[in-house]
């Protein structure tokens, strides 16, 4: 072999060698959860799965998407009516459920769950009545009662008309549009119809599903929400955020104080102002048929449930973070679209709860330190 030939096989050995101990390095690195093909591993995304209530699905759905666009686990929610929540989350085939019926203290213990509000809105009664515009229809409690009763048929009603002097109501059918599935919405709705009006609560009663007097259903709030816009003479009960974006024609309805108020953000609010959260054990409050002037008359909350003991402590943990930056950094979304973010004092009672109550293998999920903030609900608008 020449000289020249001998140089150029120790070059090539050379390079080989070097070829050989980067691609050592990449590997090892690639393994470590570093680098592969130049391109950054991505980290492994927590998926933490819900299901439950329709009433909180609009704001559900905007918190899961800014949370992980910001980072966070990825929050999959299926909006299958509060009864199907319950069922699910006592199954244990999801990782939390969402119902706005609050379950009885002693249910809870039974199946060893917590429960938490995490957003208020109110119940809107809408309607499809030719001429008439959203705010413009006024009803009593008597009158909202005696329409889905069955006892006043047409909207020309003289009991109607006395409420709403002035206003050309046309002398057509009403066709009440209920929930046909099992739902904290009716929930909330009978609730209200059965607090003010004895008739109501002897023949039909309060529950996520009633046997309705007069009507049809639709599944979910959506449901109900295209039965109203389709159904001419129609009045239905959504909840307030499916009211505004599908353009849905709201009552005015006389509350405890005798004031006809209209459904807002405000009104929420000050029907939430009375509730005792602090002597209500499970959280176990409705907000139906406050006292005060401006209150709303039909309003309620949506409750988390969850089991207290947990089968994977980092998931139970990234669970509960995505609930604090619910209640922190979410709720000026939660604003947006008209729901009431929970009271900074209401938050406090709740973490303590998660401090005490949720445990994975025998050990605190939710710690001291884990909080971002003494008291994130007062950070609305970051």
């Amino acid at each position: 072999m020449t000289q020249r030939n001998k140089q150029k096989g120790r070059l090539n050995m050379r390079a080989s060698y070097r070829t050989i101990a980067l691609l050592v390095i990449l590997t090892a690195v690639a393994l470590a959860g570093g680098v592969s093909n130049g391109v950054a591993a991505p980290k492994e995304t927590v998926t933490i799965k819900g299901a439950g209530a329709t009433f909180p699905m609009p704001i559900y759905a905007k918190w899961a998407s800014a949370y992980e666009k910001n980072g966070g686990a990825k929050i999959e929610y299926r909006g299958i009516g509060s009864g199907g929540g319950i069922a699910q989350i006592k199954a244990k085939a999801v990782d939390f459920g969402a119902s706005d019926e609050p379950l009885a203290p002693g249910e809870l213990e039974k199946h060893g769950l917590i429960q938490f509000p995490l957003v208020i809105g109110g119940v809107v009664p809408v309607h499809n009545i030719q001429g008439v515009a959203k705010g413009q229809l006024k009803l009593t409690p008597d009158l909202l009662t005696d329409i889905f009763l069955g006892k006043i048929k047409k909207w020309r009603d003289p009991r109607v008309r006395a409420v709403n002097p002035g206003l050309k109501l046309p002398d057509e059918d009403i066709t009440i549009c209920h929930r046909a599935d099992g739902s904290g919405t009716t929930w909330i709705f009978t609730t209200y119809l059965s607090k003010v009006s004895p008739e109501w609560k002897e023949k039909v009663g309060a529950d996520k599903a009633v046997s309705w007097p007069h009507g049809v259903g639709g599944k979910g709030n959506p449901g109900v929400t295209e039965l109203v816009k389709k159904v001419s003479g129609s009045i239905g009960y959504v909840e307030f955020a499916y009211a505004l974006e599908n353009k849905l024609n709201y009552v005015m309805l006389q509350n405890r104080s005798g004031e006809f108020v209209g459904p807002t953000i405000k009104s929420f609010q000050a029907a939430c102002e009375n509730a005792n959260w602090e002597k209500a054990p499970g959280f176990y409050v409705d907000l139906n048929d406050q006292p005060g002037q401006a209150s709303w008359p039909i309003t309620g909350s949506s409750f988390i449930l969850m089991h207290k003991d947990q089968l994977e402590a980092g998931k139970a943990l990234e669970m509960l973070k995505f609930f604090n930056w619910c209640f922190g950094k979410g709720t000026s979304i939660a604003s947006d679209l008209h729901y009431v973010p929970i009271p900074p004092k209401v938050y406090g009672l709740v973490e303590s709860i998660w401090k005490t109550s949720i445990t994975a293998n025998a050990s605190q999920v939710w710690k001291a330190e884990t909080s971002t903030a003494a008291n994130p609900a007062s950070k609305s608008k970051e």
